[in-house]
């Protein structure tokens, strides 16, 4: 079955094989050493007196369509930080979640809170990329690689002294995500091949996941309900943007989802 994930997938390969035609491996290697110094994305979602937010700029997705028209990724971000978010995770895919490289680093230059490059990483060269255009982290999605990319792709982001967040869907998938040593790990609560969301899923793999690692419960979030809910189960952070991203105040939005009182 050709799920949308797959559709993705084969696209995303598309994209690199053309980028890297444009500026190859090693000249992007060189721009690390002018990349802004790496903030520390893993210690931002520590839970510590309660559960944090890892905020999303994300414009659209390919089951909903255009989510914000209205789009300005640095005041988003900005709003994102005064409300009380921990870090930024900032959407840059093109074909299917209309984002961009360039957002990320408008958005790396706009606050002090460390970001995440979230996209469909398949290369070394995308790990590169995000480490030049900013990123302090990159997501990586277990479904997407198999074998020993998800490791070789974990070590590469880790030489660059940036955190992973690995993130998985489907249960069968946990042996080798924790494998890697991460220690920061997402269990999307959305499953990408048919789009389906189901917040009881982060919760159920809960005990199945080391304490000591850090859990972000990604997808489904939008009501301070469901954040309750989730740091009663004992997840660490959420992942939240489109019940974020189709408001029109965003900081009192993030406020309200996680019931923070500003001075």
């Amino acid at each position: 079955m050709n799920t949308v994930l797959d559709r993705i997938v084969a696209s995303k390969r598309e994209e690199i094989a053309m980028v890297k035609k444009r500026r190859d491996l090693q000249a992007l290697r060189d721009a690390v050493h002018t990349a802004p110094e790496v903030r520390n994305f893993h210690e931002a979602l520590k839970r510590k007196d309660r559960i944090r937010l890892l905020a999303e700029v994300k414009k659209a997705s390919p089951s909903k369509g255009v989510i914000r028209p209205q789009f300005h990724p640095v005041d988003i971000a900005r709003a994102y930080e005064a409300g009380g978010a921990a870090a930024i995770s900032v959407l840059t895919d093109e074909p299917f979640f209309q984002g961009k490289l360039d957002y990320l680093t408008h958005v790396r230059e706009s606050v002090s809170i460390p970001i995440l490059r979230k996209d469909f990483i398949l290369d070394e060269y995308q790990i590169v990329e995000a480490r030049v255009a900013g990123a302090d982290a990159v997501l990586l999605i277990a479904e997407c690689l198999p074998g020993e990319a998800l490791q070789d792709l974990y070590s590469c982001i880790r030489e660059l002294g940036m955190t992973a967040l690995i993130e998985l869907y489907d249960p069968i998938h946990l042996d080798r995500v924790l494998a890697t040593g991460s220690p920061l790990v997402g269990v999307n609560n959305r499953d990408l091949r048919t789009f389906a969301v189901d917040l009881d899923h982060v919760i159920r793999l809960r005990s199945q996941i080391p304490a000591s690692v850090t859990l972000v419960a990604e997808s489904g979030i939008s009501h301070p309900d469901d954040v309750r809910r989730l740091e009663q189960a004992g997840i660490d952070a959420i992942l939240v943007g489109e019940s974020l991203m189709r408001q029109h105040d965003v900081r009192r939005a993030v406020e309200h989802l996680m019931q923070f009182h500003p001075e």
